[in-house]
């Protein structure tokens, strides 16, 4: 299930682009760097946002095959978690046609680290040692051949859907999603979206972010999480400008700067390496340890898979973030990670409040289905952590209490803006 959102979140970003050198220019492409090849594309490229993923038929398959076998090379997204990591290998043993996968979501590359890192600390040396390599604005490369129209086979035209703004509402009910998911009241999807966001968060937000970044009603974050899952933005843009805008404006990024890089990308790095980033099989000894001591300890509360989704427990933090899941389709990430803590807390079992976790994010959350989501909800069991003082049902995971959010942040403020947007719709952080 997919959420219904406003503007088309197409997505993961792994839509394939199928590079159609072989019609109408056969020759090797440019000697540029892969990346700037691909994006400024040397042959006459065509983007197929991934029709072939949503149908199975050998109808479907055929026609993307015939289309294969007509492009010098065949373009994906190296994007390692869900549809896309499968996709990308069933691809290539169907097609003879060169495939190269790109990683677009990185600003170092996954390629560059050879094993998973273990936590932020022993991939931060080597992220920061790179930066200067891969920190910089592509090289421009011109178009050696103009696309033209009559370059696309006539079966492959009516794969293709004209998208307005108009038409949107009929397309997105065409769709095989869970349709009572309703809309984002927060956010629209697309690239000017996205630059419109980058744009608030420098000229709003930077400067407040290293101190309030982790106050939730306090909006310092930039918003960009769920455009940067759908590929409408790169990390490498949004670095890039802020970088820039700090300097013009003597201002410290290093705070956002380090979630953008090394945190986001401990994360993709987690998924490149780990065989199972959706399990317990992925956490250190030590955390699976503690949960296993712990399995039979008392929760203190019991809620049923439908009383979380409905925001029905005793913590008014808590169902607070739940409805802002409901209604934007995101949560603060402190707040969330108070969210899947108390998840933990209030499950019969350890694997139950996993396996919620994952659902609520697959079906609600605009940034669900990615590594940044796999890494930060198994960070709740441990992984990239360490042991903490041992208590009941945690045992050594990192606690979260409402009485230490209550310290930190303002939670009446966050309680009210929810109840507020629940009870009229308007969401004034909508842009």
């Amino acid at each position: 299930m997919r959420r219904a959102v406003s503007w088309p979140f197409v997505g993961p970003p792994v839509a394939l682009l199928i590079v159609l050198g072989a019609i109408g220019a056969r020759g090797a492409p440019p000697a540029v760097d892969v990346t700037t090849w691909c994006f400024g594309c040397a042959a006459v490229l065509l983007v197929i946002k991934l029709l072939l993923w949503i149908t199975t038929s050998d109808r479907a398959f055929a026609r993307g095959d015939r289309l294969a076998t007509q492009a010098h090379t065949v373009v994906t997204d190296d994007y390692p978690v869900f549809i896309a990591a499968r996709h990308n290998q069933s691809v290539a043993l169907r097609i003879e046609t060169k495939f190269i996968a790109v990683d677009s979501s990185c600003i170092v590359p996954m390629s560059v680290h050879e094993k998973q890192a273990w936590a932020a600390y022993t991939i931060r040396p080597k992220i920061q040692r790179e930066l200067p390599r891969f920190l910089r604005a592509p090289d421009k490369t011109s178009l050696r051949h103009k696309w033209r129209e009559d370059l696309l086979p006539a079966d492959v035209v009516a794969l293709r859907t004209a998208v307005t703004a108009e038409a949107i509402p009929k397309l997105v009910g065409t769709c095989e999603i869970d349709q009572s998911v309703p809309v984002s009241s927060a956010f629209h999807g697309g690239a000017e979206e996205a630059s419109r966001r980058l744009e608030l968060f420098l000229e709003n937000n930077l400067l407040r972010y290293a101190a309030e970044g982790n106050k939730p009603s306090a909006h310092a974050t930039s918003n960009l999480s769920s455009h940067l899952h759908f590929g409408h933005i790169s990390s490498l843009e949004i670095a890039l400008a802020v970088q820039e805008y700090a300097e013009q404006h003597s201002l410290m990024a290093g705070e956002f700067l380090e979630q953008l890089t090394v945190r986001r990308e401990l994360a993709f790095n987690f998924a490149r390496f780990s065989a199972s980033p959706e399990s317990f099989a992925s956490l250190p000894d030590w955390a699976r340890r503690t949960m296993e001591k712990h399995a039979g300890d008392p929760r203190p509360f019991l809620y049923s898979p439908e009383q979380f989704e409905k925001a029905d427990t005793h913590d008014p933090l808590w169902n607070a973030a739940q409805k802002e899941l409901l209604l934007r389709g995101i949560i603060h990430g402190y707040y969330r990670m108070y969210w899947a803590k108390k998840i933990i807390e209030w499950s019969p079992n350890y694997e139950e409040a996993l396996q919620l976790m994952i659902r609520l994010h697959d079906v609600y959350a605009l940034d669900g289905r990615d590594p940044n989501t796999y890494t930060n909800i198994l960070w709740c069991f441990g992984l990239h952590d360490r042991p903490w003082v041992e208590r009941p049902v945690f045992g050594q995971l990192r606690y979260m209490s409402f009485d230490g959010m209550k310290r930190k942040t303002d939670i009446n403020a966050y309680v009210r803006e929810i109840a507020l947007l629940e009870l009229n719709g308007q969401d004034p952080y909508r842009i």
